[in-house]
């Protein structure tokens, strides 16, 4: 099933002064499961692609079908509905809240959606337990390591039983060990029918996917087939 589809996809913007067209033309489509890696070099376009993806920032021209809703022209408050109810993230960073415990970073996105505290307590718990932090749930973020801190970020991510999970380097800031647990942690997820779509400049962690779509230059350079190498072209 398509879960997600993105058809002439462009993002133009001024920096200093100067014009730059960070994607040129991007059609793809995500099916329900996918577990999929986006690559590229340094300015690619593929942190422009996945914050589209997320409805983090809106296309200059194209459409953005997620499901079957074209997001590409809601408004502001639209969107942040749209991140709030079908969308995770996972940062390199985390972005935890520092002042809130483990349980209450996880129920943030319950929160915004205004379920009530005895059922956000209760799913946050359950998936503190999922990713292996049961025992860790009144510690702040300062008093976890970094894997533990993005396994809460990993959490807050699925809580709310996410359309798409959606995330940037998660592996960034981790040593190769603590990296490895995290992405086992995400093809468990994926295992389970999670949709995952990853940037990463790792070819490592992206042979981790089912499949790998490459970037350069605002151009798709392949089509995303099962861990391909790309076939360089514009994408259509």
């Amino acid at each position: 099933m398509k879960i997600a589809e993105v058809v002439e996809l462009r993002k133009t913007y001024y920096l200093g002064g100067v014009l730059v067209e960070a994607l040129k033309g991007i059609t793809l489509s995500f099916e329900a499961g996918d577990f999929v890696a986006i690559m590229g070099p340094s300015g690619s376009g593929k942190s422009t692609l996945l914050n589209l993806l997320g409805c983090l920032d809106k296309p200059t021209s194209g459409k953005y079908f997620l499901g079957e809703q074209d997001v590409s022209e809601l408004t502001d408050d639209e969107l942040s509905d749209i991140r709030s109810k079908k969308l995770g993230f996972i940062f390199q960073s985390y972005n935890l809240i520092p002042q809130l415990s483990v349980l209450e970073n996880i129920e943030v996105p319950l929160v915004y959606q205004g379920v009530s505290p005895a059922e956000c307590r209760e799913r946050s718990t359950q998936i503190a337990k999922t990713v292996g932090l049961g025992n860790r749930v009144s510690h702040r973020p300062t008093e976890l390591s970094g894997g533990e801190q993005q396994r809460v970020a990993i959490a807050r991510a699925i809580v709310n039983d996410s359309l798409i999970i959606l995330a940037d380097e998660p592996t960034g800031n981790l040593d190769s060990a603590t990296g490895s647990e995290i992405l086992s942690l995400l093809s468990g997820l994926n295992e389970q029918a999670k949709t995952i779509l990853m940037v990463t400049h790792d070819e490592k962690v992206a042979a981790k996917a089912k499949s790998i779509i490459r970037l350069r230059d605002g151009f798709l350079v392949n089509g995303g087939g099962p861990r391909s190498a790309g076939v360089p072209g514009r994408a259509s």
